[in-house]
């Protein structure tokens, strides 16, 4: 008997030798008068036993079978390792038709001695900020570099963005590290499936603003202005406002996605069998409608405060690189080590010394625009430096260079004998370096 039964039938005893009324042990045990003279019969018929439950000691008809708790137990042990509990009962259900609650999963892996995968510790104390009240007032975008192939591939950079108001990730893509192309994916998928939103909130990276000790350059010192950043430049032109955050925890909102898909993307991209960044990126794209699915809340006025884009605006022209650059004498310009041959101007007459647009589109086309239309371009003939080092490569490595191989410029030549030289040497030799 359990110490509560004891005091039942401790005063229940009491009532069948008259010590207490009905009234009063009803009273002192918080059942109805009814009970009371129900177990009053039951202890003076058949002793202190009847007051224990007939069904303690019974197993429930409602258990989960051993064959089932060692199944769940080797699949989070082997196929599902480092899912936590609430993701490993939905991939129960998903994949093994294993249909168990949250609560009896966390019950069978503690009981076999299997940890929770995350450890937290007790956060500062901070203030809960209320959702915008409309999809598409604010977006949170940020970057995470984790392992997410798990060793099967390189570390990669997950960048997105998350409606404050609903907490739908609206775009999101792998990188090799942070940078400002992949911001812009994210801001042109952004506007292409739901519209421009109205702030953008994100971190102080140089990728947003230029920090303010940062040296000015040649072009701000004459416009005696800081210009702004490839990102912070598209944002102006589309209307966006771009708020700083002064902690990771103003933008918790984004912060936490993270946390969630390192616990389900990884085993998501490890399933699926991802082994580099393009196999991840498709996994991804098949995975965010489900995430969307599973976490999206309504908002609190239901009318999206999306804008539409102005039918003006050339979404692929804003969302790009874009460099000011002045003609050559010979109709070219240079966009790294490529260099561009420009066609003459409709009067016939050349383009020297016009200043064009250099525009480097996320698909990896190069484009020149001259304010009005973007001009058809050519690879133009190699220039004498370029072609003084390739005669050099050829030399220093007596083979012919592989064709559609970089000529080397002979200021970024790295010296015989290093490691990186060894290195360059294999890759010409194997036909690997290229653009």
């Amino acid at each position: 008997m359990t110490t509560a039964d004891q005091q039942r039938a401790w005063v229940l005893t009491k009532v069948l030798c008259d010590e207490l009324t009905v009234d009063e042990a009803a009273l002192f045990l918080g059942l109805s008068e009814r009970s009371v003279w129900r177990l009053r019969a039951r202890l003076a018929r058949e002793g202190p036993a009847a007051l224990v439950h007939g069904n303690r000691g019974r197993p429930s008809s409602r258990r989960v079978s051993e064959a089932v708790r060692s199944r769940v137990v080797e699949l989070a042990r082997t196929v599902y390792a480092g899912a936590n509990d609430t993701h490993l009962a939905e991939l129960l259900a998903e994949h093994e038709g294993i249909e168990l609650s949250r609560v009896t999963v966390r019950r069978i892996l503690r009981a076999d001695g299997i940890p929770s995968p995350r450890h937290r510790r007790a956060p500062r104390h901070r203030s809960r900020r209320d959702r915008m009240a409309q999809a598409g007032l604010l977006v949170q975008v940020d970057g995470s570099r984790h392992d997410w192939l798990a060793g099967r591939g390189p570390r990669l950079t997950l960048v997105g963005g998350i409606d404050d108001a609903t907490g739908i990730l609206t775009a999101a893509t792998f990188r090799d590290q942070e940078d400002t192309a992949g911001y812009l994916e994210v801001l042109r998928d952004t506007v292409r499936r739901h519209g421009i939103p109205g702030a953008w909130y994100r971190d102080r990276h140089g990728i947003f603003e230029t920090p303010e000790r940062a040296p000015l350059t040649l072009e701000e010192q004459l416009a005696d202005t800081r210009m702004p950043t490839q990102l912070g430049r598209a944002l102006v032109e589309l209307g966006i406002g771009s708020i700083a955050a002064r902690s990771p925890q103003a933008k918790g909102r984004i912060e936490r996605a993270w946390g969630t898909l390192q616990d389900r993307l990884v085993i998501e991209l490890r399933l699926a069998g991802a082994t580099d960044r393009g196999g991840a990126n498709r996994v991804l794209a098949r995975y965010l409608p489900r995430f969307n699915r599973r976490f999206a809340v309504p908002a609190d006025n239901p009318v999206p405060a999306w804008r539409p884009l102005p039918p003006e605006v050339r979404l692929d022209r804003v969302c790009s690189l874009r460099y000011r650059r002045t003609v050559a004498g010979d109709g070219t310009v240079r966009a790294g080590a490529t260099i561009l041959q420009l066609p003459a101007r409709a009067n016939g007459r050349s383009r020297a010394g016009q200043q064009v647009e250099l525009q480097l589109r996320l698909d990896g086309r190069i484009v020149v625009w001259d304010g009005e239309r973007d001009l058809v371009t050519t690879d133009a003939p190699a220039d004498p430096a370029q072609l003084r080092a390739l005669d050099k490569a050829r030399s220093d490595l007596g083979t012919p260079v592989p064709a559609g191989a970089d000529a080397i410029h002979p200021w970024r030549r790295v010296r015989p004998g290093t490691a990186l030289y060894e290195r360059q040497r294999k890759a010409r030799l194997t036909g690997s370096l290229t653009r």
